[in-house]
């Protein structure tokens, strides 16, 4: 809602209703593009030439096109905004780009989910986006018609269309439309067939739809206009001469036009030769609208020349603007136009805008890249949860600047870039390469934080590896009766590994009046006249110790031990715990009950 009212604008324009704007989401071939395209198709088939308006990145409805594609479902007469604003960008980072004032920018969202797949990661991902904006939306259960034995009914209502269906595949809906209810349940969601929804502040309307055929696009209309009407009325309404306010989509090169913005327009009017403010990589930038674009009527788009001028544009709209000085503008910055207001206030409005999604970066911690500042504002909050701290985070493709900075990391898991949906220059991925810089590439936020925490688990799986191989394990193990094959230079038995792992190169010790002393050291282990390396917990070995003579220092029936170092038992028992087996723990456990009989420091 605007912050302005009519009685003090200076344009002195009357507060008017705005049309909603609705963003599609869902997983990756679930049908945003198909649903989108049949929304539009039939919308132009349906209206009046001209009545359809196709802006920059966003498609307009009049209500009375909707009212005309939805049939005896929607009476222009019950509503008073002027239709729907659909984005044209599919997509779950799009739609976290489009904030206005700290929120989403859509007002309301169509969540398309595939009757056959259920969620998905992405299905997952814009969930979580839907939640943390707080954007009201409605569940397009897509692909109604690849249900078997399903009978297709062009462009009817869903439950008109289900009323010819066969009792097997209304059954076979139903099973799979209660699968998805039970996965909006799972993440917190409660949720029903639309029709049975009484209150939709509290549950999400579920509408099965076909994009092929469709059915159910004059019931996901009609929820979209009945739900902005009762819960949104209050938020459309604009000063529609005050000075515009809106979001970029996209940051462009256009021939004839250099660098442009792709803009979805809010709030107010913005007109050529304003002056605006935009969010830069740097600081806010100002500049004049040198022209403002939207695409031919569709009748005369196969003309040579693919925009028209247009001298001003109204919220909500979606429009191209030709302006000097935008090349570090940022995908998702809000454009602010000045008038008559001071420059400097509408520059700290901005920078306040930008604030909130500023990320908070630390001392150490991975580059992070993104397409849009919705999307690295989601992609920080995640690894926030994850724990994970960030270094540096910017919007745009990964540039041999973010590899040098990556490379200067303290820690070998920090040595990393994690770019979402973004381009790698070449340059960078050959200086990556060349300084071991690890790249991390996904278009699903959750997938690219994964994928990043099973990097650094192989790293530290590695250095314990590494530690353990060093470190000298816990063993106790005991003289055989009856099997001293020689009684000293060295001393040849037959031991048993009773807890623990005995390796060769070991010192060992024998417990005497509650004291380790030294016998001697393990030369040698062998199995059946084979030399072994070590022997585990169960096994008989043959083993060669050089220094103590049986019947001396060493008796058959004896228990020996690997002489452990204090610092090793400590990082054993301290770091190591989990990496080593049950039995080689209780040896450990009980190594060290006897060094803390005599000292209960010891180790610790």
């Amino acid at each position: 809602m605007s912050d302005t009212d009519a009685t003090d604008t200076p344009d002195g324009g009357a507060d008017d209703l705005r049309t909603p704007i609705v963003a599609v989401l869902g997983h990756v071939d679930h049908g945003k593009t198909t649903l989108l395209d049949k929304i539009r198709g039939s919308a132009v088939q349906e209206g009046e030439a001209g009545a359809i308006t196709q802006h920059i990145g966003a498609t307009a409805v009049p209500l009375e096109v909707i009212s005309e594609m939805a049939g005896a479902l929607v009476d222009p007469d019950d509503f008073d905004l002027p239709g729907l604003l659909f984005i044209d960008t599919p997509g779950h980072h799009s739609f976290s780009t489009l904030r206005s004032r700290g929120g989403a920018l859509a007002d309301i969202a169509i969540l398309v989910v595939d009757v056959n797949d259920g969620f998905q990661p992405q299905t997952l991902e814009a969930l979580d986006i839907l939640k943390r904006t707080q954007t009201p939306f409605i569940v397009a259960a897509n692909k109604v018609d690849t249900v078997p034995g399903w009978n297709p009914q062009h462009d009817m209502p869903i439950q008109q269309s289900i009323d010819v269906q066969s009792g097997r595949a209304e059954g076979d809906l139903n099973e799979r439309l209660y699968e998805i209810i039970g996965e909006l349940s799972d993440n917190g969601f409660s949720a029903d067939f639309y029709w049975r929804v009484q209150n939709f502040r509290g549950n999400i309307g579920v509408v099965p739809v076909s994009a092929m055929t469709g059915e159910g696009v004059p019931d996901l209309l009609t929820v979209l206009m009945g739900l902005s009407q009762r819960y949104l009325k209050e938020d459309m309404s604009v000063d529609v001469a005050g000075p515009g306010a809106g979001t970029v989509l996209e940051v462009k090169d256009e021939r004839g036009f250099g660098t442009t913005l792709d803009v979805v327009l809010y709030d107010g009017t913005i007109r050529e030769d304003d002056q605006i403010v935009v969010g830069g990589k740097n600081e806010p930038i100002v500049t004049e609208v040198r022209a403002l674009l939207q695409p031919r009527p569709l009748a005369e788009i196969r003309t040579e020349k693919q925009f028209e001028k247009v001298d001003e544009v109204k919220a909500a709209a979606g429009v191209k603007i030709a302006a000097p000085d935008l090349d570090d503008a940022m995908a998702g910055a809000p454009v602010r136009v000045v008038r008559d207001q001071p420059v400097e206030e509408v520059i700290a409005a901005v920078q306040e805008e930008l604030a909130e999604i500023e990320v908070h970066t630390a001392e150490q911690g991975v580059v992070v890249k993104a397409d849009t500042l919705g999307s690295l504002e989601a992609i920080a909050s995640a690894l926030a949860e994850a724990e994970i701290p960030i270094v540096r985070a910017e919007v745009g493709d990964v540039a041999p600047r973010d590899v040098a900075v990556a490379s200067t990391a303290d820690e070998g898991k920090h040595e990393v870039i994690l770019a979402f949906n973004v381009d790698v220059l070449p340059d960078a991925k050959r200086q990556a390469s060349d300084q071991g810089v690890k790249l991390f590439e996904d278009d699903v936020i959750y997938q690219l934080v994964e994928e990043y925490e099973e990097h650094v688990e192989s790293i530290e799986r590695a250095q314990q590896e590494q530690v353990l191989d060093k470190i000298i394990r816990p063993c106790r193990f005991r003289v055989l009766e009856d099997h001293v094959f020689r009684q000293s230079n060295p001393a040849v038995v037959g031991v048993e590994v009773m807890s623990g792992t005995l390796k060769r190169n070991s010192h060992v010790v024998k417990w005497t009046d509650g004291q380790a002393k030294r016998v001697g050291q393990l030369k040698s282990l062998q199995d059946e006249g084979e030399d072994v390396d070590s022997a585990r917990a169960g096994e008989r070995v043959a083993a060669s110790i050089d220094g103590p003579t049986v019947g001396r220092q060493i008796d058959e029936g004896d228990e020996l031990w690997v002489d452990l170092p204090e610092k090793h038992a400590k990082i054993l028992e301290q770091e190591l715990k989990d990496e080593i087996p049950t039995d080689e723990l209780e040896a450990l456990s009980m190594y060290l009950d006897k060094q803390r009989k005599r000292d209960p420091f010891w180790g610790k």
